[in-house]
């Protein structure tokens, strides 16, 4: 096996590991949020308030489905991190080939889905008049590229899950790259609004696709997969497992996503200057995640092996490392977020509506920061060692229960109105934090066994 593709995670200096590991995904998710800000920045400058609020609205219902996605591509690469881990790569084949049918059936059904329920979902969210109909050609488009988004999420976990954090990231600055030269073109030269930024996103990610798709075939002896017809036939007991695994991280994934979309349908009813605050602070939102992701992944694919090889305590230091680095992160935004609400917001709009509406969601933000970026390296730990159900079980409480609970509460009982929403928005985050700690600290997870021993 070549080192340029699979990597030992269960030997050498923790901290040296993980935070090597790690750059490459926290790059990546640079580009990433660079290019989902870059679809709201030409948007907002060129298309004004109902494009912010258009490609917001639609963007969260396209993460719904990319979450969906992610259940399932999650669950593959922490299969092939425990078989890299327990040196049992002659199961590689199998799995890929099953994880790649899966995804694939997936993304057909949810073409077929969105297209069909564009129109009806847009108005259940209360999108709007003003942004209805760039949202729906901005969805209509983005859904019939969901087998691209499918693909690149899969192969990229593919990668991760054997250690190799650098490939994936090319992948996406292709992607990015790509995105914002044919952003600037369909959105602010030929002023197709929306529909122009949506469709940059989704040939983006066809380019990057393609190209990841071709390094793979040129190292299919290396990393065990040779691209046959056959090799695509799922194996009874990986999907076995594959759905065990990614049925609840998809729900995880998914509830919190639903939720979201039910806190932003009463957002919208506030109209359309509170529909684009809410949808550039989330993605003003993404900027500490570009660390706690990377951690995040780094983590998860580091516990998995260590998991699979059974040393626990590099995978307690695992998680303290990642810890560590992810308070930094909390303190730092918290104060760019706190001093600079306004310059933050002038990037995406000069609507001075939304610029006087910015602190208010600026100061949501701070409020619930602390939760999102520490929750990451125990979520990580729970996702590294196999424990779908627990994952699912705190996401469905984050998701129905806090964070619907919690807006509702703030806006209607505490009569605070949209703050309400905005504060419900993100301190759900803290019930997911809170309990991911106590299941770690607890020591409830030590007599878990590896899923490629069972």
């Amino acid at each position: 096996m070549a080192k340029t593709i699979i990597q030992d995670l269960t030997v050498g200096s923790v901290p040296k590991k993980l935070i090597r590991f790690a750059l490459p995904f926290m790059f990546s998710t640079l580009l990433q949020t660079a290019y989902s800000m870059v679809d709201m920045m030409v948007v907002g400058q060129f298309v004004g308030s109902k494009g912010l609020s258009a490609v917001s609205i639609a963007s969260q219902l396209m993460w719904l489905t990319t979450a969906l996605c992610m259940g399932f591509t999650n669950a593959g690469q922490i299969i092939i991190s425990q078989i890299i881990g327990a040196g049992r790569r002659q199961d590689l084949k199998k799995t890929i080939g099953t994880v790649t049918t899966t995804i694939a059936v997936a993304a057909i059904l949810i073409t077929i889905l969105g297209l069909c329920l564009t129109e009806p979902i847009l108005r259940a969210l209360s999108t709007p008049a003003e942004s209805f109909g760039e949202a729906a050609r901005y969805l209509r488009i983005a859904f019939l590229g969901t087998i691209f988004t499918f693909g690149y999420n899969l192969v990229s976990a593919v990668l991760r899950g054997m250690g190799d954090s650098r490939h994936p990231l090319i992948f996406v600055a292709i992607s990015a790259g790509a995105n914002l030269i044919l952003d600037l073109i369909a959105v602010a030269l030929l002023h197709w609004g929306a529909a122009g930024a949506a469709l940059a996103t989704v040939l983006g990610q066809g380019i990057s696709l393609v190209i990841s798709l071709r390094y793979l075939y040129g190292r299919r002896e290396e990393i065990g997969f040779d691209f046959r017809l056959a090799s695509l036939k799922p194996d009874g007991a990986t999907l076995r497992k594959l759905i065990r695994l990614g049925i609840p991280f998809a729900l995880q994934h998914a509830a919190i996503s639903i939720s979201m979309l039910f806190v932003t349908r009463f957002i919208n009813t506030y109209g359309l200057t509170a529909s684009s605050t809410f949808g550039t602070g989330t993605k003003i939102e993404q900027l500490p995640w570009i660390v706690v992701n990377g951690v995040m992944v780094a983590c998860a694919t580091m516990v998995g092996q260590n998991m699979g090889a059974g040393k626990q305590d590099r995978m307690k230091q695992t998680v303290r490392v990642g810890a560590f680095i992810c308070a930094g992160t909390a303190v730092a935004f918290i104060a760019l977020f706190l001093l600079l609400p306004r310059e933050l917001y002038s990037f995406f709009t000069s609507d001075p509506d939304v610029l006087d509406m910015a602190p208010m969601f600026m100061l949501a933000l701070a409020l619930s920061t602390p939760a999102t970026t520490m929750m990451c390296p125990y979520q990580a730990f729970i996702e590294g060692i196999g424990n779908a159900a627990l994952t699912m079980i705190i996401a469905l409480l984050d998701g129905f229960v806090s964070r619907i609970a919690i807006s509702l509460f703030l806006a209607y009982v505490c009569k605070l109105g949209l703050m309400g929403w905005f504060l419900g928005y993100g301190l759900a985050a803290y019930v997911n934090t809170i309990l991911s700690v106590i299941y770690y600290y607890g020591g409830f997870w030590k007599k878990r066994v590896s899923l490629v021993s069972v």
